[in-house]
């Protein structure tokens, strides 16, 4: 059974298409827990009569729908719409086109990772499971085999970092800092040394034993001046307009 939105599609808004007013309606809906994941709102063209609108404008405004991640359409018998289940995961690349596209800094992403990295340290050092602190471990030891392999070890040092927002378990978190590595983590790395490859290891290392031993200040400490000299690494990087390849880890 189809969910009955309150449709006031009916006239068209100023300023605004019908498309446009029967997609802002949806998204009010869920904001306003008035559709929930997994409602089903019907046939393309059972939409379009409730909101009195045509199929053309009821089409448009589901495709907007679908590629922000709002309904899922499903095509064929049995077939209709339904609101999705969200994925934070699935729009972290998304966001990051945007802030690449609107010129924003090596500086003002690293300011903003900064502050999601030390929350996300002191929040995992509350909740990380016994499991998530293995899967921490095994990166470190995945990262001192590639030490000597620049693209792997800069892999794996990205996926540390993801791995102790995870274990914040703070999705919020999680999702936010996989759209900013998505614009300032370095696909090459030839800035990074073996010494500065050891450094990243010992801090490492000292973060997790922090995380283990539940001290949560601590780790939050070590975590913001971590972030710290990556800032100071990266904007002088940028400075030789070298944006892109500072040794960040």
């Amino acid at each position: 059974m189809a969910v009955h939105v309150l449709f006031k599609t009916g006239e068209r808004p100023k300023g605004g298409t019908l498309s446009a007013r029967l997609v802002a309606e949806v998204r009010e809906a869920v904001f306003e827990k008035r559709l929930k994941p997994g409602d089903f709102l019907g046939t393309e063209k059972d939409i379009a009569q409730r909101a009195n609108v045509s199929r053309m404008v009821a089409r448009d405004a589901l495709r907007t729908l679908a590629a922000l991640g709002v309904v899922e359409i499903k095509v064929g018998a049995g077939g209709g719409v339904r609101i999705a289940h969200g994925n934070p995961r699935q729009f972290a690349e998304a966001l990051a086109v945007q802030l690449d596209l609107a010129g924003i800094t090596a500086a003002e992403i690293l300011d903003a990772q900064r502050a999601i990295e030390t929350l996300a340290a002191e929040l995992a050092a509350e909740h990380a499971t016994a499991a998530e602190l293995a899967g921490l471990k095994r990166l470190l030891a995945t990262a001192e085999r590639q030490i000597d392999d620049v693209p792997a070890f800069t892999r794996a040092c990205l996926d540390f970092h993801l791995a102790v927002a995870e274990a914040s378990h703070n999705r919020v978190l999680a999702a936010q800092l996989r759209s900013l590595q998505h614009v300032s983590w370095p696909t090459r790395n030839p800035a990074l040394t073996r010494t500065v490859a050891l450094h990243i290891l010992e801090i490492h290392h000292k973060l997790v034993a922090l995380i283990e031993a539940r001290d949560a200040a601590t780790a939050r400490r070590l975590m913001d001046e971590h972030v710290k000299m990556i800032r100071a690494r990266r904007t002088n990087q940028s400075g030789r307009g070298a944006a892109k390849q500072g040794a960040v880890c």
